[in-house]
């Protein structure tokens, strides 16, 4: 509760102060402070301000003031601690339940993208968030809870932003919300490696006066390169406490949360212990910067812009925008209004009443630094807080001799090269298909025999009815068929990741971007594409950090067109029953196929539907690293499962509706219906003359219709329809061999295959365009915010997946 809440009489135990530098310290001065009783003597007519006694005297805060104070009320606390109430006074437990509650530290995590900063945040949190060395990889708020010496710590990883400009959708939300939650502590992690750059941010995280506590990652590479950082010094020319990590082991860990409690309680952290040997064969802990509780610093820009920061604070402050400086640093905004900052425009029209006022000297200033500098405003300002940078690495930094970046010179030298650049992306992601089915082969004819092995057994074992059918042919063959291919999807995802972490995907970004651009995208709309064959959905969600509305809707109707995990399964199925000889390039042709259309598709769009003139390609080449293997088998791992418990329901779900469907209406005595009397088979027979010129039988029919749920169910679909029948022998035919067996049973085509290369291609090819998942469309309609393009995007796909099948099945026919 806030002390706000608080009715005349009621009293409270401060929990927590919130708001920002000058506001907490002058309100920790007048004895709001954490533990203190806190009673509410009467509220003014006008409901502000309100008189409260505190430390036996009285004083009276404004209501906007009083809402930035966390207490903890007698009521409340006897709900959190009745057993104490038992035998302590409500006084006693008030003390203790609120001393309880002030160690609850809110902590948001703030870095330059490629800094490791999510890489950190998951070492500390134990998740296994999404990691990748290219910027846009966090899309949204990840939280996580730690507990360290009686302190709860809340995480939040905040999107990676290289300022804190109106640039860019991620760069404003993290403004926002650092102004409007008010975290306790500010995390902010930089790349060691890289402090020039990264320390920009430093800058304007000192200029909104919050707590920072600053996480120097990557810390071993710094060393490795012979660099040598006196951060302690550093650290008290910034005052900001400082942690030297390396997120990808786990170094540091313990140290950063040790700084981030300290600071929060303003303690100051305790100089490292002296003699504590390291586990053997593991480096020795990184220690944290020492020092007293650290004050606020100001950046000083020169005496023209320090004047008119100064002319712009005395507006902002007026008596009539009382609550503005509770919740933003007037110096932070004056700066920003210096620097043309339109979100800072709207916050001061929003919440200020001399506003017309605030912008017009905010303009004649703007003249007279320019006038002065023949610079633009916001040109001065960042020269300004780099050579802050410059000036306090200059004090603090020592480099080596080591070239640190002719490593990555060399590599890029070949990899992004105008003869080789192509050819080297295109066989490194044909070496991905190969390898994702040819090493995938061997644990997924493991996994198929294990469920054979499984169904045979229970069929052997349990007597014949209805339930055993449910669980042998619905069950452990529907979900199975779909389960052997996890090792395929767990490889791929293994490959992904690799490339992400180890610097080449920024490197693909770099050699596409004239591609992207040709057909109306920027650069950076390569991201999403390529997240796209893991699943569609987050790819969707990454295509937040595309600024243009336009580019960003434009990029979502592609993304459908890149394979997602989901269809690797069918293709697996297909290419391994037709084309076993072939695989790993029939794969790859398949996944180059989705990029043509999508290439074709973009140039259509953006010719018709979507003229822009598009933005310039700014984007960082991060240094190649050597990705941890752990951190890719455990980054696997939760993606597989991950896919698991997202998909694992719905196949299960569709298996037994399938088998539901493909048993009912049963006969006078009980048995199952045969197929083509089975609901199912009516439903298939309804459908099948749309998909018959494509040479789909109605159980194909079938099962593409069920994939619209989810693109896994079509193997799970065919695994009942063709497992749960039973040959003479009494065995259950694996799945390729039951599709390569299949013969027409009547009509024109009787005992003919139903499966033939040119109709397993066809099929392919529909799975590869027709609509996405229900989970992808809804996305489509959150994201883009408009129904019509979600529906455009279900009509197009499935339109194009017609005719793509179409067109596949006669040439292959003509050609085979």
């Amino acid at each position: 509760m806030r002390l706000s809440d608080l009715s005349n009489g009621e009293k409270g135990v401060i929990c927590k102060v919130l708001g920002r530098g000058a506001f907490r310290k002058r309100i920790t001065e007048m004895g709001f402070v954490k533990g203190q009783v806190v009673t509410v003597v009467k509220n003014a007519p006008l409901k502000s301000p309100i008189e409260y006694a505190i430390m036996g005297y009285n004083v009276s805060l404004r209501r906007s003031e009083a809402g930035m104070v966390e207490v903890l009320t007698e009521e409340e606390a006897a709900q959190l601690d009745l057993a104490g109430a038992t035998t302590a006074t409500i006084d006693e437990v008030l003390m203790r339940t609120a001393q309880a509650a002030g160690s609850v530290i809110n902590v948001a995590f703030v870095g330059n993208p490629n800094t490791g900063k999510t890489s950190l945040f998951n070492q500390l949190a134990g998740a296994h968030e999404h990691v990748g060395n290219y910027s846009g990889v966090t899309v949204e708020l990840k939280k996580a809870q730690v507990k360290l010496d009686g302190y709860t710590i809340n995480l939040v990883d905040l999107p990676g932003t290289y300022s804190l400009t109106a640039y860019s959708p991620e760069e404003v939300y993290v403004r926002r919300y650092i102004a409007e939650e008010m975290p306790d502590v500010i995390v902010n992690v930089v790349d060691a490696t890289n402090l020039e750059r990264n320390l920009y941010l430093t800058t304007q995280l000192i200029d909104m006066d919050v707590k920072v506590v600053m996480a120097l990652n990557m810390y071993d590479e710094l060393e490795a390169h012979g660099d040598r950082l006196d951060h302690a010094a550093l650290g008290r020319m910034l005052d900001i406490p400082m942690a030297p990590t390396v997120g990808a082991r786990g170094r540091g860990m313990r140290e950063l949360l040790l700084a981030i409690v300290h600071s929060y309680e303003d303690t100051g952290l305790p100089r490292p212990t002296r003699g504590a040997a390291a586990p053997p064969r593991r480096p020795a802990p990184l220690a944290a910067t020492a020092g007293a509780p650290h004050h606020h610093i100001h950046i000083y820009y020169g005496a023209a812009v320090e004047e008119a920061i100064a002319a712009l604070q005395l507006l902002l402050r007026s008596p009539q925008n009382s609550a503005l400086p509770d919740r933003y640093s007037t110096r932070f905004l004056a700066i920003k209004l210096l620097e043309k900052d339109a979100v800072a425009a709207d916050i001061v029209q929003a919440e200020c009443a001399n506003a017309a006022d605030i912008l017009a000297t905010a303009k004649r200033r703007i003249a007279d630094v320019e006038a002065e500098f023949k610079e633009d405003s916001e040109t001065v300002i960042a020269d300004a807080k780099y050579g802050f940078v410059a000036g306090a690495l200059r004090e603090t930094l020592r480099h080596g001799r080591e070239d640190r970046h002719s490593r990555t010179r060399k590599i890029d030298n070949l990899v992004t090269s105008r003869a080789l650049g192509f050819p080297i992306f295109l066989l490194l992601m044909w070496g991905m298909f190969y390898a994702t089915f040819a090493l995938g082969r061997y644990p997924t004819e493991w996994i198929s025999r294990g469920v054979e092995l499984l169904s045979r057994g229970l069929a052997a074992a349990l007597p014949p009815s209805l339930p055993a059918d449910l669980l042998v042919s619905g069950v452990i063959n529907g979900a199975g068929s779909v389960l052997a291919f996890l090792p395929n999807i767990l490889l791929l995802f293994f490959f992904i990741s690799y490339f992400e972490d180890s610097g080449y995907m920024a490197r693909a970004v770099f050699i596409t971007d004239k591609l992207m651009h040709a057909i109306g995208l920027h650069g950076k709309s390569f991201i999403p594409l390529i997240m796209g064959f893991g699943c569609n959905v987050p790819a969707i969600m990454a295509t937040r950090t595309i600024e243009n509305r336009t580019q960003r809707r434009l990029t979502m109707l592609l993304i459908p067109f890149m394979s997602c995990s989901a269809r690797l399964p069918v293709y697996v199925l297909l290419i391994g029953a037709f084309f076993p000889r072939h695989a790993g390039t029939v794969l790859f042709a398949v996944y180059l196929a989705g990029i043509a259309i999508a290439i074709l598709s973009g140039l259509l769009f953006s010719k018709f539907l979507f003229k822009d003139k598009g933005q310039p390609f700014v984007m960082e080449l991060p240094p190649y690293r050597r990705p941890s293997f752990g951190t890719l088998a455990r980054h696997t791992w939760h993606k597989g499962g991950q896919y698991l418990r997202k998909n694992g329901l719905t196949i299960l779900v569709a298996s037994v509706a399938i088998w539901g469907l493909s048993t009912f209406p049963l006969q006078p005595h009980g048995e199952r219906a045969p197929y083509e009397q089975s609901y199912l088979g009516q439903l298939g027979h309804a459908v099948q003359p749309a998909l018959a010129p494509l040479g789909f039988d109605g159980k194909m029919s079938i099962s593409l219709l069920t994939g619209v749920a989810a693109k896994e169910t079509v193997v799970s679909t065919l695994g009942v329809l063709y497992r749960a029948e039973v040959e003479d022998d009494g065995s259950t035919a694996r799945l390729e061999q039951r599709l390569r067996a299949e013969r027409h049973p009547s009509g024109p085509h009787r005992g003919q295959p139903v499966f033939t290369p040119p109709t397993a291609l066809a099929c392919i090819a529909f799975i590869l365009l027709y609509l996405p998942c229900v989970a992808a469309v809804v996305a489509i309609r959150r994201e883009s915010g408009s129904r019509l393009i979600a529906a455009f995007t279900v009509a197009y796909t499935t339109v194009v997946a017609w005719l793509a099948a179409f067109a596949v099945q006669r040439v292959a026919a003509a050609l085979m």
